[in-house]
């Protein structure tokens, strides 16, 4: 059943919800940061700066010379300490009427002793306007008492406020970028967080397929739409390992059936050779001799196929005999020849046999090489009968082998009357697969070849 999203539990509304904040945050950033950086300057600067009203100064220090007037030289350097310890950042000095530099604070060498006329024009010149911020007061009513000189460096006066709006285009570009940045991150959140969910969710859909084992389930954190990918996923699994139990359950019961099946056909099929063994001693025409013949062939064949069912339903169970170890490849191939050249010989088959005659140790199971040959020998003489050839080649390829088994029949593709359903060569398979052997057909209507290989001498440990 499809799992319906909430919008609001969305993705799509998250998303949303990003590009809304960008597009409100952006044009009001300009004003955020010129808010966010001059208020608070502006409250911190209840205790104004004493230098930065130059004009508090100029009427200050004008004040202060007016009320030097008359006032004897230690008057005057007392005013200009006191002073000079309420702006100990400031310079002063002052030039009496001889025009000689009296009390400077702080010392400055740079000011000459004895000030002319000429000086003094060119020093009030150049001290206008510049920096230092400089205010020159006669003393007294007159101006024949010298005069006072207050300076202060221009950066001294200026405020936080005077400071920020110097660097009003970088600080506006770093919050800019800030915010910007910020929106970024928080884009790359929301998105990495996406991605992190995939990931899991694509991990957790990896399995060990040598293991055939399906996925775990997921954990659903979210009720948005990777969410509902999530809980898809799960029922997915859910239905698998039902399907999984219902088919090993329809495989079991299936693999009974045969081998109950197999076993119910053996008693009758025993009987019905008793009985044809007993008409054998009855006298009977020709006709009816080649009729018991026949009898007798098809018992015979149907007697294979019983016992075929009930080995591929063992080893498809995994109960079927494995004894494997080290022996002679050679001498089991040749006992098995043996034992089927006489049908060979019978049916008029050319037999050309190619192997070795020294001893080939091997790790196999005799049993299961006896019974992947007999498969292979009883198709040919049932299927490949018209080629009346028969081929087997053994090579030593130390520490494994190759083994061909060839005719000139007309080819698997080919029908012919006593063609099957396979399960012959499914228990070929199944067995060469068990003993670790490579196994690859080749035919045609020339003919076909079953070839086995094992370079490496290494049996299937992962066989049951």
């Amino acid at each position: 059943m499809k799992r319906k999203v909430k919008f609001r539990h969305s993705l799509l509304s998250k998303y949303i919800l990003i590009i809304g904040l960008g597009l409100t945050i952006f044009p009001l950033s300009f004003p955020f940061v010129s808010l966010l950086v001059f208020f608070p300057i502006n409250e911190i600067e209840t205790n104004e700066n004493p230098y930065a009203n130059h004009e508090d100064l100029e009427k200050m220090w004008h004040q202060t010379a007016q009320s030097l007037d008359e006032a004897t030289d230690e008057e005057i350097d007392d005013s200009l300490m006191r002073i000079h310890k309420e702006y100990p950042k400031a310079s002063v000095f002052w030039v009496n009427e001889n025009n000689e530099l009296m009390l400077q604070l702080p010392e400055n060498p740079d000011l000459p002793q004895t000030w002319s006329a000429n000086y003094s024009i060119s020093f009030m010149k150049q001290s206008f306007g510049g920096d230092p911020f400089t205010v020159v007061a006669f003393i007294g009513e007159t101006q024949d008492q010298g005069f006072i000189v207050f300076q202060v460096p221009r950066e001294v006066m200026k405020t936080r406020l005077d400071t920020v709006q110097d660097q009003y285009d970088m600080i506006m570009s770093i919050g800019i970028l800030t915010i910007f940045g910020a929106f970024i991150i928080f884009s790359w959140g929301f998105f990495y967080k996406i991605r992190k969910r995939l990931v899991r969710l694509e991990q957790a859909m990896h399995v060990n397929e040598e293991a055939n084992e399906l996925p775990d389930p997921v954990i659903i954190k979210k009720p948005d739409e990777i969410g509902a990918l999530e809980q898809s996923f799960n029922e997915m699994i859910r239905k698998l390992e039902q399907s999984r139990e219902r088919e090993r359950k329809e495989e079991e019961l299936r693999r009974h059936l045969i081998a109950n099946l197999s076993h119910d056909l053996k008693t009758p099929l025993t009987a019905i050779r008793g009985y044809a063994y007993s008409l054998k001693k009855e006298e009977l025409s020709d006709q009816g001799h080649d009729a018991l013949q026949l009898l007798d062939q098809k018992i015979s064949y149907m007697g294979s196929l019983i016992d075929n069912l009930l080995s591929y339903s063992l080893l498809t169970s995994g109960k079927y005999p494995y004894n494997p170890k080290k022996q002679d490849l050679v001498r089991s191939i040749k006992a098995s020849l043996a034992s089927w050249y006489p049908a060979f010989e019978k049916e008029g088959f050319t037999i050309h046999i190619n192997i070795p005659d020294h001893i080939m140790l091997i790790d196999f199971d005799e049993h299961w090489l006896q019974r992947m040959l007999d498969n292979l020998f009883q198709n040919v003489i049932l299927h490949a009968k018209t080629g009346k050839y028969i081929s087997v080649s053994l090579i030593d390829l130390s520490p494994g082998f190759k083994l061909t088994i060839a005719d000139q029949g007309r080819g698997m593709e080919s029908m012919s009357a006593e063609k099957g359903v396979g399960v012959g060569l499914s228990i070929v398979s199944i067995m060469a697969k068990g003993l670790g052997w490579k196994w690859d057909i080749e035919t045609s209507k020339n003919g076909t070849k079953m070839i086995f290989e094992n370079s490496t001498n290494r049996l299937n440990e992962n066989f049951v």
